[in-house]
């Protein structure tokens, strides 16, 4: 029975060795998607194998092995479920961490690294961000000089406006002053123009009409214009046309003189300061017309 016992375990640890052995050996299955390190697999294995005693771990097999005998004989030790469990999770932490531990570990890595260029990214960012402000300090830095020196220009100019505003209105007034003159000499020109017009008109009409009907007066006329034209009348002849319109304006002004009574002045002055007051009225003028006096008077 502890041969056959001795024969078990003997196979079991030399499955298990060679189990370990090819599991010992990551060259083999491991796959790494980076440059070969032989140096530093050099330097892994002799610390590896470097076990402080000089003894090499393989011989830990067969005192194993002669150790488990009389431990499962003498039942010092009961394996069951829980040591199954075990095993089977030290195999697999095992075959974990020779298969798949770096290329887990480059997992990490590549996470790490894309966390550390995001952050990095960040406070590039955030560098340049404060770098900006910086220079924009720098150069709002003089902000209170240059609003003072703002605002006493202000000062300056609203002093120099309110000077201007006290001269301008004496400006302006004058402007419309002379532009009311200049309408008052338009208008009393036009008035002595149609006035003109229509005294001619009405002394024509009237000299026409008494040459028409005195026979006496045309013959003078005509007497006078054969005179003029043969040059025998002599400076001394006088124009009977001439002396007839001297004649109706004698008339008409002593006419005029003895009928007039101001109203029609008066009706022409009204109609007049009317006028100029419409005027002054839509142009937003400084004064108006007393229409009882005609003095301007200021409105402002």
């Amino acid at each position: 029975m502890f041969r056959v016992a001795a024969t078990t375990l003997a196979k079991r640890g030399l499955s298990r060795s060679s189990t370990g052995s090819r599991l010992a050996v990551p060259s083999v299955c491991n796959f790494h998607h980076s440059a070969p390190r032989f140096e530093e697999k050099k330097e892994e294995a002799a610390v590896a194998d470097d076990s402080g005693s000089g003894i090499s771990p393989l011989f830990a097999i067969p005192v194993g092995v002669a150790a488990a005998v009389p431990i499962l004989q003498f039942q010092w030790y009961m394996p069951n479920e829980e040591t199954l469990l075990a095993s089977t999770f030290l195999g697999f932490c095992v075959v974990a961490y020779t298969q798949g531990g770096q290329l887990i570990a480059n997992s990490f890595k590549e996470e790490s690294d894309a966390m550390l260029k995001a952050q990095n990214e960040a406070e590039d960012e955030v560098i340049s961000k404060l770098e900006e402000t910086v220079e924009y300090m720098k150069l709002t830095e003089n902000i209170v000089s240059d609003y003072k020196d703002v605002y006493d220009l202000t000062e300056a100019s609203y002093a120099k406006l309110n000077e201007a505003g006290k001269i301008k209105p004496q400006h302006d007034l004058k402007a419309q002053m002379e532009k009311m003159l200049n309408m008052i000499a338009v208008e009393e020109q036009s008035s002595y123009e149609k006035a003109k017009l229509a005294m001619m008109s009405e002394a024509t009409a009237a000299v026409m009409k008494e040459f028409t009907t005195n026979d006496e007066m045309k013959k003078a006329a005509l007497d006078s214009a054969m005179a003029k034209l043969t040059g025998k009348g002599g400076k001394a002849a006088s124009d009977p046309v001439q002396a007839a319109f001297v004649k109706f304006f004698a008339d008409k002004a002593k006419a005029a003189k003895a009928a007039d009574d101001g109203s029609e002045e008066k009706a022409a002055r009204a109609a007049m300061l009317a006028k100029m007051n419409a005027i002054a009225e839509n142009e937003k003028m400084y004064f108006r017309f007393d229409e009882a006096t005609g003095k301007p008077k200021m409105v402002v």
